[in-house]
């Protein structure tokens, strides 16, 4: 391309310089014939040797630098039976862009009977399950890819999983309070009234649980994963179950208020809605991080006082939530609550450490002077 570039730049001042001299000559003929001056001529002249040292001055001609086509590299994605080693299907044409999910989308039209949402992929059978976020480059050895099936079974989304686990405890608990028949004496129920801490005791236990669902619809960035049915099933079963034993002792018609009376009620009470609001201040802090991407940084404490949390612990929400529970075990004074308050502190304290574990390896400005969920303490 260089070299037609050059030879017709030469043809075209060729013909220029040939032109100039023949009309140069015939020029120089009728001047002379006429007796014109020299100095015409050195004009001319002149004007010759500037053309020539204009496209001398150009210099070479670059070449065109060619243009590189980037090369698609294609995958061959084999997948196995995690159990049998048997092969299901070979998934082929996959870009080294492409996800794990889009292996999973390949894979559900080779066969139909498993959806992406309950197909687990492994690089070693025992091996943790691929992440959908994945690309097939970060985790591929060669242009072969040899992954292992598992049937993760029937899925739900977490929106569900969650939303079934805090309805459920709200309708339950209602229909303990409405004594509805069937589940007291009709006659005791009657003719024994409610205790005010009865009263309080269910609006403050509705209170809990809406604000977890109005959490769950309009704060938490709720995770568009799946888990298992059966995991939707035993936390349903753990709380729909706690929830009635709960109930069924506190709306009891021979239900016995607290020992220290009314002054025990109401410092209860106060402190229970005092972990609620500062449970909620804290996940609507959560859910809306200063900082995102590189620039991530540890959730810091505002102008709202229930956020001044942070400065002790590394998951206030937790410690929270373990204050509504304990104040709610004084306030009713009954043996389930109790028990349940254990449980969700035990199950919350690992929860916190782990966090905590995570937070220190990812903030480097966390202050290690921090505890996991209980200030100065755990």
């Amino acid at each position: 391309m260089c070299l037609l570039l050059t030879r017709q730049l030469l043809l075209v001042v060729c013909r220029m310089f040939k032109r100039h001299k023949s009309l140069a000559s015939e020029r120089r003929r009728e001047l002379i014939s006429r007796g014109a001056t020299r100095s015409i001529l050195k004009d001319d002249m002149k004007n010759f040797h500037f053309l020539s040292q204009f496209i001398l001055s150009a210099g070479p001609l670059k070449s065109t630098s060619a243009v590189k086509h980037s090369k698609t590299i294609h995958f061959e994605i084999e997948i196995l039976d995690a159990q049998t080693k048997k092969q299901i299907c070979i998934v082929d044409k996959v870009t080294q862009k492409s996800t794990i999910h889009d292996v999973k989308q390949k894979f559900h039209k080779a066969c139909p009977q498993w959806y992406p949402s309950r197909v687990g992929l492994q690089l070693e059978r025992g091996g943790p399950f691929l992440k959908d976020n994945l690309t097939i480059q970060s985790v591929a050895a060669s242009s072969i890819v040899t992954l292992y099936f598992t049937d993760l079974g029937q899925q739900v989304s977490w929106t569900t999983v969650f939303l079934a686990e805090y309805t459920g405890p709200l309708l339950i608990y209602l229909l303990f309070y409405l004594r509805i028949p069937y589940i007291y004496n009709m006659k005791e129920s009657s003719r024994r009234l409610c205790h005010p801490v009865v009263h309080l005791a269910c609006f403050c236990h509705c209170i809990h649980y809406i604000r977890y669902l109005l959490e769950t619809l309009f704060v938490h960035k709720v995770s568009s994963g799946h888990t298992s049915l059966k995991n939707l099933l035993k936390s349903c079963a753990f709380y729909w179950g706690f929830t009635s034993w709960i109930a069924y002792y506190i709306n009891h018609p021979r239900y016995t208020p607290p020992s220290f009376g009314y002054r025990q009620v109401a410092i209860s009470a106060i402190n229970f809605l005092i972990c609620e609001a500062g449970n909620h201040f804290i996940n609507v802090v959560l859910s809306h991080p200063s900082h995102t991407g590189n620039n991530a940084c540890f959730p810091s404490p505002n102008y709202n006082p229930f956020t001044w949390m942070f400065f002790l612990v590394s998951c206030p929400n937790y410690t929270y939530e373990i204050g509504s529970w304990i104040s709610f075990t004084i306030m009713t004074q009954t043996l389930p609550v109790g028990i349940f308050t254990l449980l969700m502190s035990i199950q919350m304290s690992l929860w916190a450490k782990k966090k905590h574990k995570i937070y220190l390896k990812k903030f480097s400005s966390y202050m290690h002077r921090k505890s996991a969920m209980i200030p100065f303490i755990l």
